[in-house]
This record gives structure tokens, sequence and C-alpha cells, in this order.
């Protein structure tokens, strides 16, 4: 039996229209392989075969062949693998590199390599005194003023430190909230990325039961991902919807039967005819470590569940405008996640916790060597890099892993609190008629009391550290009694050079010693003033060398596997132009097949059936 007469033409044509569309994708691939988030597209196809029951008359000389090739879809080329190791590799690099930026900020002010600040105004000061030691300059106002001038300068660079310092808190405040500033937060970014994400997936998934594959709509999904996962930890998965999972009710219960009519077309007796087409939704997890230290997820965006907004979360800051008012501090900040309804309202119908899951400041110990509460908290991001900033001093248990800002705040509290507390103990140590009498010879006080307690020298502070106004107006002085008029200025200079705590004690020129402070007194970790501002110094300057070895082993781990990733989903020219020739061959090939064809039917119209020619 002669095969049907046009059937090796449609052969020739599905293969022509195949290759056609195999030219106009690699056209679409080389015309975006510069835009930002594509991914490399190609044709899905299958042999086409068709069944007839007439077959089963056939005899066994008559083999069938296939009926040419189908196009089922174009799809991206992607590696979930190498998406989810870019994700997890961009929120290391997140947190790295929004831990540099505040690192760097630190260091404008206290990285004293570079700049004239503070340990240079302790030499200044220790300079002066050398030179009043002499008998003829103790007395002196000029030498006086002098060293006056020289604390004074220095009490307005520890002023300026602490008011950069909570200027650099604001500054990571602000960088978290955005509220108020003409710069869009972390938070209102992540929300807006959660909303797109949210629309998207209705978008996607509605064009792909009309038949529509949206590529570029999952192109840029992909691209807001990457993104997210820069800030927060993040779990991509992609399954079916509840009405189309293949269990019953919809649970996710493993114990349940099957239901196979979710999944399958069935016929009268309930048994599977063909799979129902019917697309994947995408979920996005956040990974946390809760309270008992444990790995968990939080559903960001459960796929196109319910409608409007009702697919995804939200994240707001509770206290922020107490915290922009100025009632609260910005390590206060906290994180709360909720759910919303359609119209993007917060869903309070939902149980406790499903209503929202806070990210909250962890407890410092009620005493030392105590062990404090911990809260629920992100490993990595961006987020929890300003987080960690904000709320870890680098010295409490369980927030000794980040020296963030409350760690400098507090090294430049005790340098300041220990200076006053030993330069007007030496200036007090003769001075015992005036202190008894209630009037002591202070020469640094807590500025913020003077308007109420001029002598005031309690909770003295980096912020708070000023210059005696008594001094200033002369009712004050540096002691001259004493065995020797010098003594007193004498012992300033040894505190100068003294580190705390001084074990020695301050001896006076009779060989008596005056005072002896211990490790409850004055404790700046074996250093002196000047050394340890240094030690601060070195400490800020050695965090931020780490960081920068981590940040660029990240980024060079993160290049890596973009590297990895654009091989598998990005353009290729060479391998593109390879396919357009390899295309273009099997186009004229299949061009020859159908010339071919048309002189086999030629030959069998006009070269057959004549008897007697």
């Amino acid at each position: 039996m002669v095969r049907a007469t046009f059937a090796g033409f449609s052969t020739a044509l599905s293969a022509m229209q195949a290759n056609q569309k195999r030219l106009d994708i690699t056209g679409q691939n080389l015309a975006n392989m510069n835009t930002t988030g594509y991914t490399r597209q190609q044709l899905q196809v299958s042999s086409l075969n068709y069944t007839h029951p007439i077959s089963h008359y056939m005899n066994g000389s008559e083999i069938s062949v296939g009926f040419g090739v189908s196009m089922d879809t174009v799809t991206q080329i992607r590696d979930p693998f190498l998406d989810a190791q870019y994700r997890n590799q961009m929120q290391k690099s997140g947190y790295s590199d929004a831990m540099q930026v505040s690192l760097d900020r630190l260091a404008t002010f206290l990285d004293e390599s570079h700049i004239t600040g503070i340990s240079k105004a302790f030499d200044d000061i220790q300079s002066t005194l050398t030179n009043m030691h002499d008998l003829g300059k103790v007395n002196d106002p000029i030498y006086e003023a002098e060293l006056r001038t020289r604390m004074q300068s220095l009490t307005n660079l520890l002023n300026q430190s602490a008011r950069d310092i909570e200027q650099a808190k604001m500054e990571e405040y602000n960088r978290l909230d955005g509220t108020g500033t003409s710069e869009q937060g972390a938070i209102q970014r992540v929300n807006d990325m959660l909303q797109q994400i949210g629309s998207l997936n209705r978008q996607i998934k509605q064009n792909q039961i009309h038949g529509q594959p949206s590529l570029e709509l999952m192109d840029e999904r992909n691209v807001l991902l990457d993104e997210l996962s820069s800030y927060i930890p993040i779990q991509v998965t992609y399954k079916k919807d509840a009405e189309h999972d293949g269990i019953k009710n919809g649970t996710e219960d493993t114990t349940r039967d099957e239901d196979l009519s979710e999944i399958y077309h069935l016929d009268s007796a309930g048994r599977p005819i063909a799979k129902k087409d019917w697309p994947d939704d995408l979920y996005v997890k956040a990974e946390y470590i809760d309270k008992d230290g444990k790995r968990q997820t939080l559903d960001l965006i459960n796929g196109t569940e319910g409608i409007g907004e009702e697919n995804h979360m939200k994240i707001e800051i509770p206290d922020g405008a107490k915290i922009l008012s100025g009632e609260l501090d910005p390590g206060q900040v906290s994180l709360n996640f909720y759910y919303l309804n359609s119209d993007g309202t917060k869903d309070a119908g939902r149980t406790a916790d499903e209503v929202l899951f806070e990210v909250t400041k962890p407890a410092r110990p009620l005493q030392p060597g105590a062990a404090g509460s911990i809260s629920n908290y992100f490993t990595d991001g961006s987020i929890q890099a300003g987080l960690d900033m904000l709320w870890k001093d680098g010295t409490t248990a369980n927030l000794n892993d980040v020296k963030g800002y409350d760690y400098y705040m507090d090294e430049l509290d005790c340098l300041a609190n220990a200076f006053a507390k030993v330069m007007n103990t030496l200036n007090n140590v003769y001075e015992q008629d005036a202190v008894n009498n209630g009037k002591p010879q202070n020469l640094l006080i807590n500025k913020d009391l003077a308007d109420k307690y001029p002598a005031n020298t309690d909770n003295i502070t980096a912020a708070n550290i000023g210059i005696s106004r008594e001094w200033i107006s002369g009712d004050v002085h540096i002691s001259s009694k004493g065995p020797n008029a010098g003594d007193t200025v004498l012992l300033m200079k040894e505190a100068m050079e003294a580190t705390y705590p001084y074990l020695s004690g301050f001896t006076d020129s009779n060989g008596v010693v005056v005072w002896k402070p211990t490790s409850t007194d004055v404790d700046l970790d074996n250093n002196s003033f000047a050394n340890f501002m240094t030690h601060v110094s070195t400490v800020l300057a050695n965090d931020s060398y780490s960081n920068k070895v981590v940040l660029k082993n990240n980024v060079t781990v993160l290049n890596g596997i973009q590297n990895s990733r654009d091989s598998v989903s990005g353009v290729s020219l060479d391998e593109e132009a390879s396919n357009m020739m390899m295309y273009m061959s099997a186009y004229s090939a299949a061009s020859r097949l159908m010339t071919t064809l048309d002189e086999a039917l030629n030959t069998l119209i006009n070269g057959t059936g004549l008897v007697g020619r």
C-alpha cells in the first residue's frame, strides 16, 4: 500500500515549522543577550504519531511510522539547584556588604590611624602637664588655661564622637525604614518585592492556564527573588495548589488518601486517562532561627492563595514613629511580619501565631554572667546586618558575636568616665576641707546636670562629659596643696602615663600612696587613656578587615555561581550562532524533503497507470 498522498508533506512541513520556530527563538535569545534577568529559551518538541483503530486490522507488513514533530511549548533553560545556591550566597553577601557599610561609617570618626582625634588630645594634655610640673609654672594661670583648653578639646571630641555614633545608629535605622527620608528603606523595598512577586504569581498562573508560558514575567519574578534573597534568607519552591496536589481535602497530611481526580482526567470507572496540565505555584519561605535555637521557616508568599494580596506577608516596624520622634533609641527597633486581607490591610482574623511573627532585640542578662534570652532572628541578609549593628554590643552573653554601635558607645563612655574620675579624684586628694564643705574641686562634670548640680560627676559619659563651669569661672583651680605645690600636676602627669587598673597606686613626693584605684574604680583593660582609644580603633580596624575578607570571599563565590548559572541560563553568542546554522541546515533539509516528495508524487501521477504506453 502506498502511503497517504500528503502525509510526507505534513512531516516535512512540521519540520520546517519547528526549525523556523527555533530560528525565531534563537533571534529572541540574541536580541536579549544583554537584557537583565533574561533566561535563555528553547523549543520543547516531541515526536508526532497518530493512532487509529484501523491499525488493529493492518497486516504485519504495514509498519506505522511517525508523522513529524510536534511543537509542545517554549521553555526556559534554568537549573533550580544553581538558583538556590545563588540565592543562598546572595544572603551571605548581603549581610557582609551591609555590615561593611556600617563599619566604614564608624571608621570615619573612630579609626585614628587616618584622623587626628581623641588619642592626640590625650597626648596634648600629657604634654601640657609635663610643661606645668615646674614649680614656677604650677600656679601660672596661662598654663592652667592651656590645660583647660586641652581638656575642653578632649571633651568636645568625646561629645562629637558620641553624637556621631548616635547619628550612625539613626542612619542604620533609616536604611531599614526609609520613612521620613528621600530614600526607600529595606523594609519598604522588601514589602514592594513581596507584593510584586505575589502579583506576578497570579499573572503567570492565569496566563499558563490559558496556554501562554509568560517567560518574560517569570524572568521578572526571578530577578525580584534574587534581590529579595540579599535582604532575607529565603527558600523558593514550586508545587501545585491545594486543589491540584493529589491529596484529598487540600491538606498536606500525607496520611490522607490520594485524590487522583485532582491530577488526572478519569474515565467512568475512575481510571486515569490523561494527566491534567496544571501549572505549579511559586512559594517563598524565610529561614530563621527561633528562640530555642532551632532552624525554622516562615511563609512569605503562598503561591496564588486567596484573592488580592492574601498570598503574601508584609513587614512593619511597630514603634517606628517613636524612634523617629526620639522617644525610643534606634537600637530598640523590632520587626513584625503579618498576613494581609485582599485589600492589603492587616488580617486580624487568623490565630495569634499566624497573625504576627516578631524579630525583636535579644534581652540582655540581668547581671554579669547570667544568660540573656534570644529572639527569632535571621542568620544572614542585609536586614539582619542592620539589626545586629543596632542590637549587639559585642560583650553581653548571646550578643557578643557582633560589635555593634553600642559596643563603641560603651567603650567611649568607659573612657570618658575613667578620665573624669581619675582627674577629679587626683585634684581633690589634697582638698579634703573643700570636699567636706560640699565644694569639691572637680574639673570634669556631667554637663547635662550642670544647671542644677554644677559639680555633679554622676554617670559621666562621652555624650555629657564637660569642663566644670566653676573651673571656667575661676572658682576651681588645679590644686597646689600637698607636700609640694606641684604634686597634683605630677600625679595627673603620672595618671596620663599609667595603665588601668593602676595596681601600684599614685604616690606623692613623700612616697605616700594617695590613691590606689582598683578595677572597680577604673578599668581600661590595662591600657592608658591614649592607648585605650588606640585599642578601640584597632578593634574596629580588625573587625573591618575580617569582614572585608569575608565579603571578598562571598563575592568571589557569588561570581563563580553566577558564571555557572550564566553558562546554563545565559545567552552565548557562539552557541546561538552554532544553533542558528544547525537549525538552518535542518530547515533546508526539510525543504529538500518536500521537493523530493513532490518529485515522487509527480512520478506516481505521471509515470504510472497508462497501460500500453
